[in-house]
Order: C-alpha cells, then sequence, then structure tokens
C-alpha cells in the first residue's frame, strides 16, 4: 500500500479511537490534527500549507455550516480525499454530505470501510506518482557499492547545473555515511531528518531555515553528520519532503548512497530519473547488475535508469557496448580517471576546477541530462575546434 498523510478534524475523543484503531498497522502518518471543529480557521491554514492525501472530518457539529466548511477545505486541499464522519447512518445526512463534496461518508464501527477508503486513495497515488509531476525533476544518484564516487558525481552536477540558471537542491539521504557536507562544506546545524521530523511545519519560510546556500543557484540539505544516527522510524515519509521540494527548484538532486537502501526503497516513485554509478571493478559490475534486476523487478521503468561509468582508464579490458547488453541499460556518460587529482582538491576544501578534464567531462553529463544545449567555444578561428 501506498503511504499517505492525514488531516484530521474530529472533536469527539470517541470517533477519534475509532479512526486510529482502524488504521493500525497501515502506512499512513497523521500531519494536521485538529479537535475544535466550531473554529476550524486554524485546521485550514495547515491543510492549505501541507496538503495531506486524505483528510478526516467529523461533520456531527456542522449543521447548516456543513456545505461552507467542505468547500474550504477542498480549496484548501484540492487534491485530497474527504472522509466525512458521522455517528449515524441517517440517508439525509450521507446525501448532504455528498452532495456538499464529500468523496467517502463513514460511520461506526469504521474498521474494514476506513481501511478500504484509504487503499483505494493509496491505489491512485501508486498510479500517478509515477507519471507527469507539477514542478522540478528529482534527479538521484546511487553508488553500485562503497566507493563507487556516487556522492563526487552528485556533488558536482548539482554544481554544473546551478550555473545553467537553474534553481538546484542537493540533498543527502545516505543516512549511514552522508559526505555531502564534507564535500561542500556546507555549514548549515540542519538535516534531511530535520525535514522529515518537522513535516507538519514545513513550508518556505521554514524550509528557508533549514538549506545552506553559498553558491549561485544551489541550496544544500545534509544528512546527520553522526555516525550513530538512528534510522527514523517514517522514513517513507522522505517522499512528501521531495513532493514539497520539487515545487521550489527546478531540480533536485539526491545522494541516495550505495547500493538500494532502506530510504532509496521508499523514495524511488518520487525519482524522475537514478544514475547508477559504478566502476569497472568486478565486484561493481555484479551489484550494479543485481542493482539494475531489482529495480525492474520492483517496477521502476528502465527508461527512468543511467548508467555512468566512472575512473574509467584509457585501455578498458570491456567495450561500452558489452557493458550496455550486460547490465541492460545505455552508458549515460564515461568519466576519466584521475584519483589524485579528486584527492587533492578535497584536501584544500574544494570541487574540481572548472578546467579540469573530469569537471569538463561532467559539465558535459549535467547539460546532457538537463537537455542544455553544449557551450560553443569562445574565442577566434581555431583549426581544433
Amino acid at each position: 500500500m501506498y503511504p499517505l498523510t492525514l488531516g484530521l478534524a474530529i472533536a469527539s475523543a470517541e470517533l477519534s479511537d475509532e479512526v486510529r484503531a482502524g488504521m493500525l498497522d497501515l502506512p499512513v502518518r497523521v500531519v494536521v490534527e485538529h479537535t475544535e471543529i466550531a473554529e476550524i480557521a486554524p485546521f485550514l491554514e495547515r491543510l492549505d500549507r501541507i496538503r495531506p492525501d486524505v483528510v478526516l472530518l467529523e461533520i456531527r457539529q456542522l449543521g447548516d455550516a456543513l456545505d461552507e466548511v467542505l468547500r474550504q477545505v477542498k480549496s484548501a486541499a484540492p487534491d485530497s480525499m474527504i472522509v466525512a464522519l458521522h455517528t449515524t447512518a441517517s440517508p439525509e445526512t450521507i446525501l448532504a454530505a455528498v452532495r456538499a463534496g464529500a468523496h467517502e461518508y463513514l460511520y461506526p464501527p469504521f474498521g474494514p470501510l476506513l481501511r478500504q477508503a484509504l487503499e483505494r486513495k493509496s491505489a491512485e497515488l501508486s498510479l500517478t506518482r509515477g507519471g507527469t509531476r507539477k514542478g522540478g525533476k528529482t534527479l538521484a544518484f546511487l553508488s553500485a557499492k562503497g566507493g563507487c564516487g556516487a556522492t563526487t558525481v552528485a556533488c558536482h552536477i548539482a554544481v554544473e547545473l546551478g550555473r545553467h540558471d537553474q534553481k538546484v537542491l542537493l540533498a543527502d539521504l545516505d543516512l549511514e555515511t552522508g559526505l555531502v557536507a564534507f564535500l561542500m562544506k556546507t555549514r548549515t546545524p540542519y538535516t534531511v531528518l530535520d525535514a522529515l521530523n518537522n513535516l507538519h511545519r514545513l513550508d518556505l519560510s521554514y524550509w528557508k531555515g533549514l538549506v545552506s546556500n553559498g553558491i549561485p543557484g544551489l541550496e544544500i540539505l545534509p544528512a546527520s553528520s553522526s555516525l550513530a544516527c538512528r534510522q527514523p522510524e517514517k522514513v517513507e515519509q522522505f517522499r512528501h519532503v521531495l513532493g514539497f521540494v520539487r515545487t521550489h527548484y527546478d531540480w533536485t538532486v539526491l545522494d541516495l548512497g550505495r547500493g538500494l537502501s532502506y530510504v532509496a526503497f521508499h523514495v524511488l516513485e518520487e525519482i524522475d530519473m537514478t544514475c547508477l554509478v559504478t566502476t569497472l571493478d568486478v565486484p561493481s559490475l555484479h551489484q550494479a547488475k543485481q542493482i539494475v534486476q531489482t529495480l525492474v523487478e520492483r517496477g521502476y521503468a528502465k527508461g527512468r535508469l543511467r548508467l555512468v561509468l566512472n575512473r574509467v582508464t584509457r585501455q578498458m579490458d570491456i567495450t561500452s557496448a558489452e557493458l550496455e547488453k550486460m547490465l541492460g541499460l545505455e552508458v549515460q556518460a564515461m568519466l576519466p580517471n584521475d584519483y589524485d587529482g579528486l584527492y587533492e582538491a578535497y584536501a584544500e576544501g574544494q570541487l574540481l576546477a572548472p578546467e579540469h578534464p573530469v569537471r569538463k567531462r561532467l559539465g558535459q553529463m549535467a547539460r546532457k541530462l538537463a537537455g542544455i544545449p553544449e557551450e560553443k567555444p569562445k574565442g577566434g578561428f581555431s583549426l581544433f575546434r
């Protein structure tokens, strides 16, 4: 079942308890909660900011205000499924709620009926999340195994996209080793976990207090710097964070770390394109093949996967055509090997210089991914253009 966020406006403690009992073991999270039905304005304000997937509204106390309240709820959260809750199954009340705009009408015992309603909304989202989304695009980088260089590639690609008048977010979802903060020298004390744990407060003002900037066109949200960082209980809610940032950036670049982590599995449907970064050693290629097979089996379309070969030497033991056949993916980019140059840059607290051959290749890759025309060389006539 696709995870859902919920907004609850329930005055009755008894109804609230029954609703929560009916949602046990379901992948749902309450992000907005309100108990004063007579004072609905604060609830509407939070709905407009957070936009939960489902709104459960007790209508017993609304009376003649039912039409107006449901109209305001639909206006604040137009994509939400509205579930009207009551203690009675009166046909007149059901008809009035449906006419006012409720998608579902439920009364005790909620149990199976509530579960079925949530599953219907979940099925709808599971279909639409994989299609065209409003806002910017999300690009993820994933290492076949540790040491393949996905973090390095992600950081440089994010910087390159920012150079082309693109508004870019670089977010570190590698909760185990998270090196983006180190490589990018970020100073914010906040991390992606702060966004996750404060989903109910997530608006543009709060978000701007979390991210770090300093590089034109690029904002950064690192992972925790603590190696003892605990895995968050609601990691599947990262998709809601990504849904929020999609509307504020042209590109969201994610570092997913190595292998298919628990986090990676739960954000796949929010990712438009995933670049699998591998080196040419046998263990890395073996892991890359396993990852591709697993993703395809999970329903992640091959058309959304790209292969990036890192630290390629002049003489390869295998051709790119052979690699494409073995892994079933087209090679997006081949990045030359300059481990020493990269080491020196990081030792000085910098990324690779713009004129560095690897950086130039990464710039070409970024333009290709974003559909940006190739930069024309400046200067006069040259035989070597």
